[in-house]
């Protein structure tokens, strides 16, 4: 099950094996034992950690590109002009950037990607947080970007993000999770972009509950039940 998954969350086990969670529990603590793989906070990940998972931002921005395209236009309809926008890192957000390029807006981003496809516009004012860069990511993190989005407020943040499961949202870098924490606390508006492999997989830093969302824009092929789980929480779902 962890050939192609950094991390599960017990809610996906139970499901996947049809097993209580007290037996994966039990389960687990076996493994652990075999050093199979390692328990965390919530779930276990594997005892090494996948080869050629690493995340970055390159391997990101050419997977699953289509379904991002259509997540970017349906979210760039949902940005008025005259707005200040946060934009997270990651290549959904970034596909996002390229559909607001047109319009008259005030753009907070902690992206050097987004940053470098803006900056030479006119019609887009430009503010870049500072803090640490990291290389693989392309993002600015770490105490220095929170403090200064502490100091701004937004109308929207666009948000990508690792993972979601009815435990809420999360990821798998606490530098990354403490950005995302202050972008949502400073906007007005939540909009979380993820393409439906988003879904199920559990992070291991919890971020927010799903209800700190407003609007979840998906695509097409994202099962029934993840779009049930999230109206149930009073967010508003889009298919791309």
């Amino acid at each position: 099950m962890f050939e192609s998954r950094d991390f599960l969350d017990l809610e996906t086990l139970c499901r996947e094996l049809d097993a209580s969670e007290s037996s994966v529990r039990r389960d687990l603590d076996i493994l652990e034992e075999e050093k199979t793989l390692r328990r965390v906070y919530g779930g276990a990940v594997p005892f090494q950690p996948p080869l050629n998972r690493a995340f970055d931002y390159a391997e990101e921005s050419v997977r699953s590109s289509s379904e991002k395209s259509r997540i970017a236009r349906m979210t760039a309809e949902l940005i008025q002009d005259g707005q200040t926008v946060i934009l997270d890192g990651g290549s959904t957000v970034a596909a996002v950037a390229r559909e607001l390029a047109a319009k008259s807006l005030h753009i907070i981003t902690n992206s050097l990607p987004i940053a470098e496809s803006l900056e030479s516009l006119r019609n887009i004012e430009l503010t870049l947080t500072g803090g640490y860069l990291d290389p693989r990511l392309r993002v600015m993190l770490g105490p220095f970007c929170e403090q200064m989005l502490s100091a701004l407020r937004a109308d929207v943040v666009i948000m990508g993000i690792g993972s979601i499961t009815e435990a809420g949202f999360s990821n798998n870098n606490t530098l990354v999770v403490g950005s995302e924490q202050k972008m949502i606390e400073i906007a007005d508006k939540v909009i979380i972009v993820a393409d439906h492999t988003k879904f199920g997989r559990g992070g291991m830093f919890p971020v927010a509950p799903l209800n700190a969302a407003d609007i979840v824009v998906s695509d097409r092929d994202l099962a029934p039940g993840y779009v049930e789980m999230l109206t149930r929480s009073g967010v508003d779902v889009l298919l791309a």
